[in-house]
């Protein structure tokens, strides 16, 4: 099955909690701190595989997770890292944040690669706490957090030609003639329900990807059909050949085809109506089909279309097709994607701080991690989070907003009360 969509929740690992412990040996009654930190929680690594072609796998394994880190132990001993996930998705995969809609990659070769989560630092034992005025701490960090994000993939195919027209023309046909690709093809709409990607290897041992699109029809931009699905699949193709179907015999006259699905491509995206567009007069062996080719042809030259009279049953004219398409190939530029929007760096405050009835709510990553890394049962620990809100400024701040002793405090899930020292 052909899915070119899903979206999927990942989580980093946690951070392994930092080790409160001291050197015990015989003969060394007050040994100095030795507790270990803990090991830092793995990340959430996406990676395209040359393999794959849908990203089916994502319907059922939506969540994924990477291991947590291994809490420190005595001796100075490390917790061990928490083993990284990758997730592998096809070349040509968007990956675009849920919520927001922002892109944060297109991975278009093989291998490529992005962290997506990064694990979560695992917290310092009480060795890292030793100071002139404490020799004994009997204070560790509690392991950093690890991210969640909800991603949505989107998949573009990636070929060099992409196949264009109105159900039945005959862009199954040709593809299964023009390459190893075996489409189900049949006499009826919409026979074709998942795009097919065929290798064309031409004598001279060329070779070029076509993407065969279901076919579009009026309003396919609106998701009439099963166009919107998949004219996304054509974003990426170096230029478009347009199948139309010569002979009439449904009724539809092949010009009013031909300016249908034009309007469609420029409907969804102007970009495409720019590409290179070639034209393949298709079913030719038919009757009528050579009348009405004969009246348009002067019509597709004169607005500078190459225009191919073909049969994708008999296969005439399609060795002729080839080997002008393969040329305008080799003609093109390998165009970059150079759509991307600039970035627009916003400068985000350090923390902001919330007043709602008794209960200061604070909002910033860098608080919320020293929140979550802080044993609240620990009263060093507690100290400690107490000057670092207060080298950060972020006292002063609640002070501003009113804020007394015994007042609650809430950063994410946890909540406290505010003493003044």
């Amino acid at each position: 099955m052909f899915i070119d969509h899903a979206v999927i929740t990942v989580l980093s690992g946690n951070g392994g909690n930092g080790c409160v412990s001291f050197r015990r040996e015989k003969f060394v009654p007050r040994g100095g701190p030795n507790g270990g930190d803990g090991g830092s929680g793995g990340n959430v690594i996406i990676k395209t595989s040359s393999t794959l072609h849908s990203l089916l796998d994502f319907r059922y394994r939506p969540k994924m997770s990477a291991r947590n880190g291994e809490h420190g132990k005595g001796k100075n001993m490390h917790g061990k890292n928490g083993e990284n996930i990758i997730i592998k998705v096809p070349c040509g995969t968007v990956i675009y944040e849920n919520d927001s809609g922002k892109k944060i990659k297109d991975l278009t070769t093989d291998g490529e690669e992005i962290l997506v989560c990064k694990g979560g630092r695992g917290g310092f034992g009480n060795t890292h706490f030793t100071t002139s005025t404490n020799q004994s701490p009997r204070l560790a960090e509690k392991g950093e957090p690890g991210e969640e994000k909800i991603l949505r993939l989107e998949l573009k195919l990636i070929a060099d030609i992409g196949l264009v027209g109105y159900p039945n023309v005959g862009k199954s046909t040709l593809i299964s003639k023009i390459s190893e690709a075996h489409p189900k093809i049949a006499d009826y709409p919409f026979t074709t329900l998942t795009p097919n990607l065929g290798v064309v290897k031409m004598k001279n041992w060329r070779t070029f990807v076509v993407a065969d699109i279901p076919g579009l029809i009026e309003g396919a931009h609106k998701g009439a059909g099963l166009g919107i699905e998949f004219l996304k699949h054509i974003e990426r193709t170096r230029l478009l050949l347009h199948i139309i179907d010569m002979s009439g015999l449904e009724g539809r006259d092949p010009w009013e085809d031909f300016k249908v699905i034009n309007n469609e491509l420029k409907l969804y995206s102007e970009k495409l109506l720019n590409k290179i567009q070639i034209i393949a007069a298709n079913k030719m062996d038919l009757p009528a089909a050579r009348e009405n080719y004969e009246k348009l042809e002067k019509k597709f030259k004169r607005l500078k279309y190459n225009i191919f009279p073909i049969s994708g049953a008999t296969g005439e004219g399609i060795n002729e097709l080839l080997k002008h398409l393969a040329s305008s190939l080799d003609s093109l530029p390998n165009e970059e994607e150079t759509d991307e929007e600039e970035e627009i760096i916003e400068f985000k405050p350090r923390f902001y701080v919330e007043k709602v009835e008794d209960t200061f709510i604070i909002h910033g990553k860098e608080v919320e991690k020293w929140t979550a890394m802080t044993d609240f049962e620990n009263s060093e620990a507690v100290d400690r989070l107490q000057k670092i809100f207060q080298r950060m400024g972020l006292e002063n701040e609640l002070k501003e907003k009113g804020i007394k002793s015994n007042s609650k405090i809430k950063v994410k899930d946890i909540e406290f009360n505010y003493f003044d020292i």
